[in-house]
This record gives structure tokens, C-alpha cells and sequence, in this order.
């Protein structure tokens, strides 16, 4: 039957890619275009809705931990730590035409996760109310995280980031077990049609605002993501897991990348902005630490510049 069902799925979801693809719903014109989010990807670094030169950014540190296995960890002088991780805030905004909003559904508490659904608004103001209504299905799945720090249903997948080698090698992947989507500021240089003062798009930003992901709620069978035009949600570099692990990562020049929609699943009007980078440097004064060994001396890191909408920097 689940089989049956994915097929199903994975035929609607052809149908429905086209920008200027048309809905048949109560109360819409069947003529109506369905309106698609822009994702950007936000330089790594700054904090949600800056603004200004982004090799400014001071929303990143180095902080040497003594566990290296722990989430976050408090920062330690680097003669007792057994790690050094490279922290940054990590943002996502939506620039474009709709709202970015998914709705996940599982059968019962058994299933540890939920199947997701893109919904998207039409040009005659229709905007999806539920899983049924969304139109269209997605590889996307949503999972309940139980650390402390969340302890809500993140959506999978949704951004990644890495460290680069200057010939392009992946050095080191990030442990970021999901994300929590909501409008968390505004963006300085989008209009947002929300910003009306009724309406369905306000109506939505409202419930996205203060939207937490059914916090505290494990047993919950349903939940709303998302993002709406002129928003972003970004994740501080205080958070679990908003790090790389750089303890033995040699000397020299790499480029942080943040991406957002990396497979692809959800549907957007442009996915040329999707990464960001910035490029930098790591010295290690006295050298890189044995494994398992004391680090002795952290290293110095410097951002030598950033390249928001692009995948390489350095």
C-alpha cells in the first residue's frame, strides 16, 4: 500500500515543478499560478538580517572543548581541551515569491518520523491549510530531537555546511541534526507581503513567528514548518552541534560553505543562491595536536573574505 502511495506521490510531484503550474481547489481559479520560494543562503558567520559588509561578521568563534563528543560544551583554554571547533551562525532566508511552508504527517507514534509536504500559495491568495491540501510531496521527512537544546521536530536535511580545501576537497561535515523553521527576522532588502496588515500572507507569518515546532510534544502525529517571504531563521553558533570539528585540520586556506535545499527537494524559483562561503585561514602556532592528545595551543583563525551566493571562495 506504501508502495502504491510513493508512486502516486512521485507522479503528483512531476505534475506539479512547473513555476507557472496551475491548482484546482475550493475557491481558487483554477488559472491561478502557484508562487515559489526563493532560498539564499545567508553568509556563514552573521547574525539573522545583517546587513552591512559580511567580512565583518563577528557571529563565529574558536572554541576549544574538552569533550569532543559533547553537542556544544563550554569553551576551555586550549591546555585542557581535547578539541577545537570552528562555530558560526548559520542563516536562510526566503527572497522569494511565497512563503516556504511544510507540513509533516505520520500514521501514529510508532513512526519516528513524519513524510513532508511542500504547500504552496497562489496567485489568488489560496495558501494549502494542511498535509492533504499541500500539493506537493517531498523526499523531505521531519524527526522529534530530544536534546535539551531543542527538544522539538526538525526538519532533516534542510542545510548543511562543510570545510573546503582550496582544490575543492570536503575536509570536514557537519553533525547539525536538523532545523526548527520559522520567520526569526525580518530581511532589511525584501518586501514582504506580509507586512500588509491582513490577508492570508499575514495571517501566516503570524502563526510562523511564533511557530516552535511542537515543543515538548513527542507524541504529536503532525507539524508546520517553514518560512515566509522577506523572513529567515538562522541558528546561533551557541547552539548543538553548530560547529566543525577543525582539531586536525592542517595549516592553511579553506572555505567554509553554507548550503540550503542541497538535494533539491523543495521547489524554488532559483536554486543558484542556495550556498554562501567565506574564505579563511587556520595556523596552528605550535602545530596540530597528536590524536587524543592535550591541543596545547588553539589555532588562529582569520576570515580573509566573504562570498555570499557563491560555493567557492578561496
Amino acid at each position: 500500500m506504501r508502495s502504491s502511495l510513493f508512486t502516486k506521490c512521485v507522479t503528483l510531484a512531476a505534475v506539479l515543478l512547473a513555476t507557472a503550474a496551475t491548482v484546482s481547489a475550493p475557491g481558487v481559479n483554477a488559472a491561478s499560478t502557484l508562487l515559489l520560494p526563493d532560498l539564499r543562503q545567508a553568509p556563514p558567520g552573521c547574525p539573522g538580517g545583517y546587513a552591512g559588509d559580511p567580512a565583518q561578521c563577528g557571529d563565529w568563534d574558536v572554541c576549544p572543548v574538552i569533550d569532543p563528543g559533547s553537542p556544544n560544551g563550554r569553551c576551555v583554554g586550549a591546555t585542557v581541551a581535547r578539541a577545537v571547533r570552528l562555530r558560526f551562525t548559520s542563516s536562510e532566508e526566503n527572497i522569494g515569491d511565497g512563503p516556504l511552508l511544510l507540513y509533516g504527517v505520520r500514521n501514529s507514534t510508532e513512526d519516528k518520523t513524519m513524510s513532508v509536504r511542500q504547500a504552496l500559495r497562489t496567485s489568488g491568495g489560496w495558501i494549502p491549510p494542511d498535509y492533504a491540501a499541500a500539493q506537493r510531496p517531498t523526499r523531505a521527512y521531519t524527526y522529534y530531537e530530544t536534546a535539551m537544546a531543542h527538544q522539538h521536530w526538525h526538519l532533516m536535511d534542510f542545510d548543511h555546511f562543510a570545510l573546503v580545501s582550496k582544490s575543492g576537497a570536503t575536509v570536514v561535515t557537519d553533525r547539525k541534526t536538523g532545523f526548527c523553521l520559522g520567520d526569526r527576522y525580518s530581511l532589511p532588502d525584501v518586501s514582504a507581503p506580509h507586512e500588509a496588515p491582513d490577508g492570508p500572507d499575514a495571517e501566516l507569518a503570524r502563526s510562523l513567528r511564533a511557530n516552535n515546532c511542537r515543543h515538548h510534544e513527542p507524541d504529536a502525529l503532525n507539524v508546520v514548518e517553514g518560512i515566509s517571504v522577506g523572513s529567515g531563521d538562522d541558528y546561533t553558533y551557541q547552539v548543538d552541534y553548530q560547529w566543525l570539528d577543525i582539531t586536525q585540520i592542517p595549516s592553511g586556506t579553506y572555505d567554509l560553505v553554507n548550503t540550503v535545499n542541497d538535494d533539491r527537494t523543495l521547489a524554488e524559483t532559483n536554486y543558484d543562491n542556495n550556498s554562501s562561503s567565506v574564505s579563511l585561514s587556520i595556523e596552528w602556532p605550535q602545530g596540530r595536536p597528536a590524536a587524543g592528545q592535550p591541543v596545547g595551543k588553539a589555532p588562529v583563525v582569520k576570515i580573509l573574505r566573504s562570498c555570499p551566493g557563491a560555493a567557492r571562495c578561496s
